[in-house]
């Protein structure tokens, strides 16, 4: 899988309406222990404190959903790609790959 495709399954967590569905994509894309942070949040540990947390979001975004806007650059085990959520909404994410799976992200809103 490349970067491109794990930030895309990344995105496809933040759009995933069911939580068990949210959960097993979680298995998939993030390392157990996978930490986040953005603006609202400063630092969600696990899979179950981020899907909780993507639910109540979710709540706020109506039918808007996350897209890949470009990935600007990739190095060693780091990414830094911007993002839009519909056209409500823009920013940037840093990840950090463990493998084939993302150990963190720290997100900035547009």
């Amino acid at each position: 899988m490349t970067a491109t495709d794990l930030i895309n399954a990344y995105l496809d967590i933040w759009n995933e309406r069911d939580a068990a569905s949210r959960e097993a994509l979680m298995k998939t894309v993030l390392t157990d222990d996978a930490l986040y942070s953005d603006p609202d949040y400063a630092c969600l540990r696990g899979h179950a404190e981020l899907s909780e947390a993507i639910g109540r979001a979710q709540v706020n975004f109506g039918d808007l959903r996350f897209a890949l806007g470009e990935v600007i650059g990739v190095h060693h085990d780091r990414a830094l790609f911007t993002w839009r959520l519909g056209e409500a909404a823009t920013g940037h994410d840093v990840v950090e790959f463990d493998g084939d799976r993302i150990r963190s992200v720290v997100g900035f809103f547009g």
